[in-house]
C-alpha cells in the first residue's frame, strides 16, 4: 500500500511540475500566422469554392485500396494452417496479381503522374 501511494504521489508531482514548467517556458508571442485558421494550404479568407484537383482523390483511393489489401493479407500466415493451404495461397496470389495489374495499368495510363 505504501508503494502505491508513493507511485501516485510521484506521478502527480511529476505531472504538476511538467505542466508548470510548460507554462513558465512557453513563448506566448502570437502573430497573424498563428492566429489564422489553417485551411490545408488554401487562403482562409478567400472563396470556399475553389476547384479541387482530382489527383487528391486518386491518391486517397489508391491508399485505401492498398491499405485494404494489407488488411486482407494479414491473416495469411494463420490461414496456411487450414486443411487446404494451396487454395488459400491461390486466392492470395490472385488478389495480389489483380491489384498489381491495376497499378501497372494506372501507371501506364499516366494516372499516377502528379504534373500534367
Amino acid at each position: 500500500m505504501n508503494m502505491i501511494m508513493f507511485m501516485i504521489t510521484l506521478s502527480l508531482g511529476l505531472s504538476i511540475a511538467l505542466t508548470a514548467l510548460n507554462f513558465w517556458l512557453a513563448q506566448m508571442t502570437p502573430d497573424s500566422e498563428k492566429l489564422s485558421p489553417y485551411e490545408c494550404g488554401f487562403d482562409p479568407l478567400g472563396s470556399a469554392r475553389l476547384p479541387f484537383s482530382i489527383r487528391f482523390f486518386l491518391v486517397a483511393i489508391l491508399f485505401l485500396l492498398f491499405d485494404l489489401e494489407i488488411a486482407l493479407l494479414l491473416p495469411l500466415p494463420w490461414a496456411t494452417q487450414l486443411q487446404s493451404p494451396m487454395t488459400t495461397l491461390m486466392w492470395t496470389s490472385a488478389l495480389i496479381l489483380l491489384l498489381t495489374l491495376g497499378l501497372v495499368y494506372e501507371w501506364a495510363q499516366g494516372g499516377l503522374e502528379w504534373a500534367e
